[in-house]
């Protein structure tokens, strides 16, 4: 296993600089966006009756760059259904995952730029992977056109009951009394639980060791069985699991409680001032798609999300709805995937 314990303060505090640096503009941006966006039937002709061109005209064909079950997964069959019930057509989930999403995201990016084929797209498939592995068959910019950001989802850490921390501060004392000596379980090398914990190293100057694990599921699995001490995993990973008492929850990465979570305070307001990381996950289309299908799509798009059932699934999972317009998240799509190159390079992750 890889251990990632060994860097020094210096870098770390390099690393967090960046960080903060990038996530300024990240959050401004994200702050710039509507919750909600509420758009007169005239900008949704793809719902209007008897249009010239009609779209959608046969299902739509919805690649996710994750396997079954996973938490993306979960993500996009809630918001399926909720696209398929707004443009009147089927919406066919096409699981494509493996090697960090990036062979689902070279499949979306090769696909027939028609408007007949969505994928959704996040901070590991369009701004993490690429940035460890350069030579991926596909640019996160050029090779798409974005619909809409749809949502961000934040982390928690959390920790096998038997380690004698219950907040923040303590894991702090305990991580500086003994250097190195904690495991921090991730979802594999460069995953958002992996990033997450090098931000934290490089902002309080405590060393762990990395233990990467096959996905999110073995990492928390590692958790619970006492291979490793913690892991700063998604939210959805971990809540169930910390109401039933199996893990300890004591922070979230968001820089507001989260409403699934409202007693469960932020690492911010636990002692460690302006931290904030979370993913994301968007819709996008093949580059080349006609204007006036993402259009349409966009417009489609914003109503599924708006929909009661699909925030409820987005409140349970910790996840927050944050809407775009295309050109925005193109943008955002940009400036994620330039201060992960930074913080991974700073960082020496490597594959």
């Amino acid at each position: 296993m890889q251990s990632t314990a060994g860097k020094g303060r210096p870098l770390r505090r390099a690393i967090a600089a960046t960080f903060v640096a990038g996530r300024t503009l990240t959050v401004a941006l994200v702050a710039a966006l509507p919750v909600t966006v509420t758009l007169p039937l005239t900008a949704t002709p793809a719902l209007a009756q008897g249009t010239a061109s009609a779209w959608p005209a046969k299902p739509i064909r919805f690649i996710v760059p994750w396997t079954p079950g996973s938490g993306t997964d979960l993500w996009s069959r809630a918001f399926a259904a909720r696209l398929q019930d707004t443009i009147g057509q089927s919406v066919v989930i096409d699981n494509r995952g493996g090697a960090g999403a990036v062979i689902g995201t070279e499949i979306a990016a090769k696909a027939p730029a028609d408007g007949y084929t969505i994928y959704v797209g996040g901070s590991v498939s369009l701004a993490i992977s690429p940035a460890i592995y350069p030579k991926v068959a596909y640019d996160p910019v050029r090779d798409f056109a974005p619909v809409s950001l749809v949502s961000r989802f934040y982390n928690a850490i959390a920790v096998h009951p038997s380690l004698p921390v219950k907040s923040v501060k303590e894991l702090i004392a305990l991580s500086r009394r003994q250097p190195g000596a904690l495991m921090m379980a991730s979802a594999g090398n460069g995953s958002t639980s992996h990033l997450v914990g090098e931000l934290f190293m490089a902002t309080t100057g405590v060393k762990w060791t990395h233990v990467p694990y096959k996905g999110g599921g073995q990492s928390v699995a590692g958790v619970l069985g006492g291979e490793s001490h913690f892991t700063i995993s998604p939210v959805v990973a971990t809540a169930s699991l910390a109401r039933a008492g199996k893990l300890r929850v004591f922070a979230v990465t968001s820089a507001q409680r989260l409403p699934g979570l409202p007693d469960v305070p932020t690492v911010a307001e636990s002692g460690v001032p302006g931290f904030e990381y979370g993913g994301w996950n968007g819709i996008l289309v093949p580059a080349g798609t006609p204007v006036e299908r993402v259009g349409r799509l966009h417009a489609a798009t914003v109503k599924a999300a708006n929909t009661p059932e699909f925030r409820e699934v987005l409140e349970q999972d910790g996840s927050q709805l944050v809407a775009s317009t295309p050109e925005q998240f193109a943008a955002f799509i940009r400036s994620e995937y330039e201060r992960h190159v930074k913080l991974i390079k700073e960082a020496g992750i490597r594959p």
